[in-house]
């Protein structure tokens, strides 16, 4: 691929993960979170707004894990994916998932940029998995939680 493709393809697989293409970013939607609205159930929901976080939280760090550990181990689906506990133990446990999450994007999104990480070049220790696949899975899977998330803020009533 030459260069210009690749940056453009760079750039568009950040902007996917950052901001998307068709929904406001996700710092916008995640911005006012408090410990009350974390832990609040909706009727026939099967997860409240903590699960959810802390879902995305674990399932994004997984995938960055993937990405860059050698001796990387596959965490048991579900039961490792979903917390069970419907609310944050803590507001100081909510806010280190919101930052979590965050950070676990900017390390993604600096595996992404570094033009020495070839995108296409399949994991050394998966099944054929690339950079590409996994930002993209990582971008889609935010993407499917932010918009479930905005969802239940709305059912709330703690968001337009």
């Amino acid at each position: 691929m030459d260069k210009d493709k690749d940056q453009q393809l760079r750039e568009q697989l950040v902007n996917m993960m950052q901001t998307g293409q068709a929904f406001r970013p996700r710092q916008e939607l995640l911005a006012g979170i408090t410990l009350q609205e974390a832990s609040e159930k909706v009727k026939d929901l099967p997860y409240t707004l903590w699960q959810l976080l802390e879902h995305m939280r674990f399932a994004q760090h997984d995938i960055l894990n993937f990405c860059r550990n050698p001796d990387y181990k596959e965490p048991t689906w579900p039961d490792d994916y979903w917390p069970k506990n419907a609310q944050p133990p803590s507001e100081g446990e909510l806010q280190q998932t919101l930052q979590a999450l965050t950070n676990d994007l900017h390390a993604m999104v600096s595996l992404v940029q570094d033009t020495n990480n070839d995108l296409f070049t399949p994991i050394p220790h998966g099944d054929g998995q690339t950079l590409l696949r996994e930002a993209m899975l990582m971008a889609e899977h935010s993407a499917y939680h932010l918009g479930e998330i905005i969802v239940l803020r709305r059912l709330l009533g703690n968001i337009k």
